[in-house]
């Protein structure tokens, strides 16, 4: 159980915010296979502020698909404020403040985990936000830093945080400098769990129960969120909760579950973005379900080039693994 003020949750196991992943259809598919909280995608709070037609349809979520967060980027206070009030207002269960996106087009305007280097604009953005959301819980998920991978700057944001008022931070095991190579450090997590007294979700290299008992082990922290290990594998979330109960796994889907399951996610995409859309956005979505599947490269071609959605599908039908090892031998 992991308690943030208004919020109650019964797993403290969280889906990170995702560009171009944690949409709607993902979010929905994921939860019939035992995922309880989610976030939108990413938001800037300048384009939510000013209505922007693309933030409205990040935006888009359904009576099911709750408990819901949103996750703000953005380095202005007052917008930061301003869109943390909209967020609450429209229901949502919480709001996020990314610290954290190491990416060019966000760090290199000043937001995300380029404000880690900046803790009086830091203070400001969460006094901002903390004072103008009244129900919701105010969240921050940070790195460890810019460059310093000892979490040191972690340290200070956090204790800056929990000042201010924020109710649990998230710490993703890696620098802005390390982007997402290299590996995720939870002893750094750790020290940042053990500098303050407000719960603290860990992050990073999540790609199974195994590794998410690692990280609690090591950490101490209150939560686990993953990132990329829910991509195609929404059974993830089930392997966690078991591994931190010290029970064991799951047997592993079977091909044809998985097919099953990417075929469902094919028709929720194409409910809620249109034939056209739902292509485009499948032609990264169907290879998440075959990882180190033999003859995913080849499908991956074919995938890519499909002119229609109906093509689409009968590809992924007709999908075999058997098949393409006999191609080859």
């Amino acid at each position: 159980m992991l308690k943030l003020k208004s919020l109650t949750l019964k797993s403290g196991v969280i889906q990170s915010p995702m560009a171009g992943c944690t949409d709607l259809a993902y979010r929905l598919l994921s939860r019939c296979y035992g995922m309880e909280f989610a976030f939108l995608e990413m938001v800037a709070a300048e384009s939510l502020i000013r209505e922007h037609e693309g933030t409205q349809e990040l935006m888009k979520t359904l009576p099911a698909d709750k408990p819901l967060g949103a996750q703000l980027v953005g380095c202005r206070p007052e917008a930061m404020g301003e869109a943390a009030a909209k967020v609450e207002a429209l229901g949502f269960d919480l709001v996020d403040l990314n610290l954290g996106c190491p990416v060019p087009k966000i760090a290199g305007k000043g937001a995300g985990s380029a404000i880690l280097a900046r803790p009086v604009e830091a203070k400001a953005i969460f006094t901002a936000v903390v004072k103008a959301v009244k129900k919701i819980p105010v969240t921050v998920k940070m790195r460890l830093g810019v460059q310093d991978p000892s979490g040191h700057e972690a340290v200070t944001i956090a204790r800056i945080a929990e000042e201010c008022g924020v109710d649990a931070i998230t710490v993703h095991g890696r620098t802005r400098a390390q982007g997402y190579s290299g590996n995720a450090d939870y002893e750094a997590i750790g020290r940042v769990k053990q500098a303050v007294k407000i719960p603290v979700i860990g992050n990073g290299d999540v790609l199974s129960g195994k590794d998410a008992a690692r990280l609690k082990n090591t950490a101490g922290v209150d939560g686990i969120m993953i990132g990329r290990g829910g991509l195609g594998n929404p059974w993830i979330f089930k392997d966690i909760e078991r591994a931190l109960a010290e029970k064991p796994p799951l047997p592993e889907p079977t091909f044809q579950e998985k097919k099953e399951t990417l075929l469902r996610h094919l028709e929720l995409e194409k409910e809620f973005r249109g034939e056209k859309m739902a292509l485009l956005h499948l032609r990264r979505i169907a290879c998440w379900y075959f990882k180190n599947v033999p003859g995913v490269s080849e499908f991956k071609g074919r995938v890519n080039i499909a002119p229609e959605l109906s093509e689409m599908k009968r590809l992924i039908e007709e999908f075999s693994p058997l098949a393409a090892v006999e191609a080859q031998s």
